[in-house]
């Protein structure tokens, strides 16, 4: 039994709580969380549901780590301020632009504000729970809407709040709002008699942020938590650290940065670049393996943060179209992304399943249900989101996760080869099983294996090194200097009802220059910057390549290509950005799915050398 929740409650609420007489909580891991997880808790105990337990849930591989509930039992398992959904869920309320894998039968509030405790206190619950000035003060931490409110980054990053007579109480409330999200976040991983401090406070809290602030001051001091003093501290130390030159990167307007550094409790604040580099606009930061992420952010402290227009929801689309050739050739099992997903999983989890396959996944383009696949451009763009001031691109790291190979680590060296066959021998196939179950085999299974490798053509002494091929960390790196040029690119040239940004950058370079950059990974050629590139060199797309047309470049709809009767050498470049030179009478194969051949001979010579940096 769902129901909906309508502009003036949950519809049907006596029937709900004949149902459920209790309820579980799952929030987001913030302020916003915290305050949207106590206003619930009020409104559904004014209305008779008692709330008797709550739990973090946090975006990566903590969603799938989170307990099981007993949805079909007493109590009702409830989650708020979180943009993904999961079929369990009975209700579910958010405030962000998009929510996914919500099943259509969820008790759902989905309205775009500033924060969403402000929806649960002032429109879903008969009478306000919040006070408005706290409501006021949370949506102004949520949305970074700093300017108008004349805060600074050092205001943010205080740690340590005085009441100040010369201030009016408003203005001290907000000085003490920003207080409890600073502690908040540099205590979050902190435990209270053996659960996180978020939980703690959720459960035994009223819903006000100067309750907040007294129980978490009283907390620290009892448990012992990192002192204010220790902790500025660390942050003066951090801000040292970050300010290093080359750690924090500047191109125009744009700062860039992989990685986070050195992190000690306390020390991190996401707006560390700003307090560096107060005149830049934007921030696009990279996180690489495991995590695989990038972030861009307007500065929220500039009054124009939406600078000329620029919307960060769009320019992270045209990221992830510029990576769609290479993405688009990943295909992600369900299998796959289930392993990736209950990394920190229990038997007590909820873990990833069939039905948040279908609900996240189903719907995208590529999805196939006969092989329960999608390929890895469509679940970026189901997992990545934002807005057009702060926007991620999300999962990077299920790409090149590694999981489709086996573990080799603690296998014996000479039974390695074994483990990466991939032939349909049977006997060999039983023999690997044997060696990934087990870890070990006779000396005469894999004597036995390796010879009929060997007849079957496989050069065994590859497989035993095996090439450390792209990873999520590459993949990062690149993306990230991607959403910077394309970024900058926009700055520079803002359009009224512009072109994507893609096209725009493409008719601005050479061939020769998209081709290297292409090939060097930085920025993969979309289908239309193919057309274009064919289209200016008078290139021919026909299989029979150089046979029928002699000294012209040439795209083959395939990834092997053979230089049989082919008398001059060729530049291949496939459509992920790999390439080699192809000598005549030898056979070459590529990762991606089509090569474009420039001759090495006559009139395209000189551009192959260019590339080639021959010149």
């Amino acid at each position: 039994m769902k129901r909906l929740i309508k502009e003036s409650g949950i519809r049907d609420i006596g029937l709900l709580k004949k149902r459920y007489p209790e309820a579980k909580i799952y929030f987001h891991q913030d302020l916003d969380g915290v305050t949207t997880a106590l206003a619930m808790k009020k409104y559904l105990e004014d209305q008779g549901i008692k709330v008797v337990d709550c739990e973090i849930i946090q975006y990566g591989e903590k969603e799938w780590a989170i307990k099981k509930p007993d949805g079909s039992g007493d109590v009702m398992p409830v989650l708020v301020d979180f943009a993904h959904g999961k079929p369990m869920f009975k209700i579910h309320t958010d405030h962000h632009d998009s929510q996914v894998g919500v099943e259509k039968d969820t008790s759902t509030d989905f309205r775009s504000s500033r924060s969403n405790v402000e929806t649960i206190s002032q429109t879903i619950s008969p009478k306000d729970i919040f006070k408005d000035d706290d409501l006021y003060i949370v949506s102004t931490i949520d949305s970074a809407n700093f300017v108008a409110n004349q805060i600074t980054p050092k205001m943010v990053m205080n740690f340590i709040f005085k009441y100040d007579k010369d201030l009016s109480v408003r203005r001290n409330k907000m000085m003490m709002g920003l207080v409890v999200n600073k502690l908040l976040l540099a205590y979050k991983n902190d435990k209270v008699n053996g659960r996180d401090l978020l939980e703690y406070l959720v459960m035994n809290c009223k819903p006000s942020l100067e309750n907040l602030y007294n129980t978490i001051a009283n907390i620290a001091k009892e448990q012992g938590f990192a002192n204010t003093e220790v902790m500025q501290k660390n942050q003066q130390k951090y801000i040292e650290d970050r300010s290093k030159e080359g750690v924090i990167q500047k191109e125009g307007g744009v700062l860039h940065q992989f990685g986070l550094g050195s992190m000690r409790k306390g020390s991190y604040d996401r707006y560390t670049p700003f307090e560096l580099n107060p005149d830049a606009d934007f921030l696009v930061t990279g996180i690489g393996a495991p995590v695989g992420l990038v972030q861009a952010s307007c500065n929220p402290y500039k009054e124009d943060r939406a600078l000329k227009g620029v919307d960060l929801g769009k320019i992270k689309d045209q990221v992830l179209l510029s990576f769609k050739p290479e993405l688009e050739q990943v295909i992600l099992p369900f299998k796959i992304i289930k392993r990736v997903a209950e990394k920190k999983a229990t038997k007590d989890s909820v873990g990833f399943t069939q039905k948040d396959m279908d609900a996240l996944y189903g719907g995208m383009e590529s999805y196939d249900p006969k092989t329960n696949t999608i390929n890895a451009y469509d679940f970026l763009k189901a997992n990545s989101g934002g807005h057009k001031c702060i926007t991620n691109i999300t999962g990077i790291g299920f790409v090149y996760s590694g999981y489709d190979k086996p573990y080799v680590k603690d296998l014996p060296e000479e039974a390695i080869p074994i483990a990466f066959y991939e032939g349909s021998n049977s006997f060999i196939q039983d023999i690997k099983q044997k060696l990934l179950k087990f870890r070990k085999l006779s000396e005469k299974q894999i004597q036995a294996a390796i010879n009929g490798m060997k007849r079957e053509g496989i050069d065994v002494e590859e497989l035993a090194n095996p090439k450390q091929g792209r990873g999520t960390t590459d993949l990062t790196k690149d993306m990230k200097e991607k959403f910077v040029e394309l970024l900058n690119d926009y700055i520079k040239n803002p359009k009224p009802n512009a072109e994507p940004v893609t096209e725009s950058v493409q008719k601005k370079r050479t061939v020769a220059t998209a081709l290297k950059e292409h090939m060097g990974g930085k920025k993969l050629l979309s289908e239309k910057e193919w057309d274009v590139i064919m289209k200016k060199l008078n290139a021919v797309e026909d299989d029979m390549g150089q046979w029928d047309h002699p000294e012209k470049c040439t795209m083959i709809n395939s990834s092997r290509i053979t230089m049989e009767n082919v008398s001059y050498p060729l530049l291949g470049i496939d459509n992920t950005g790999h390439y080699k030179i192809m000598q005549p009478e030898k056979t070459y194969s590529f990762p991606g799915n089509r090569v474009f051949e420039i001759p090495l001979k006559g009139k395209y010579k000189k551009l192959g050398l260019i590339l080639l940096d021959k010149i």
